[in-house]
Order: C-alpha cells, then structure tokens, then sequence
C-alpha cells in the first residue's frame, strides 16, 4: 500500500470510501479519531498545494498508524455496505 502509484480503481476508491474509511477505521480501533483528523488535514494539505492526492489509508499506513491487513479489513467491510 505504501506505493504512490495510482491505481485505476482508486478514483472508485476514493469516491465511495474516503468519507466513512476513518470511520470504520476508528470503529474497529485500528487507529484513533485525532489520527484520522491529521491524516485528513494532511491529505487536504498535499491537495491544496498540488502534490499527489493520497488515499486516508495511504497515509495513515505510512504514518505506521494501521496495517495493510487492517486497510483490507475496513475495505471489506465497506464493500458491503454498498453491495
């Protein structure tokens, strides 16, 4: 996960999930709400100031606040709920 390199399917990623992965992430307590809050203002600020947009699990793996089988977790779940 901690490649930068954007995959077709993280458009989809992003629009459907940004929203409610801190969300579940925090349910689950895989990392904290004030964690979430950073990664946030830290992806608001990369896209503010024209550097590459990052997915909140992106960012919040490279912070070392989740694992990769935690993001897979939280992306689990909210597959289905849309489903």
């Amino acid at each position: 996960m901690r490649s930068h390199n954007r995959r077709r399917s993280d458009k989809y990623v992003t629009d459907d999930f940004c929203k409610r992965f801190g969300a579940v992430a925090v349910h689950r307590k895989y990392c904290t709400g004030e964690q979430v809050k950073a990664a946030i203002a830290e992806q608001l600020e990369d896209d503010i100031n024209g550097r590459e947009h990052r997915l909140l699990g992106s960012i919040l793996y490279d912070k070392g606040w989740i694992t990769e089988e935690q993001i897979e977790a939280v992306i689990v779940e909210l597959k289905k709920t849309i489903a």
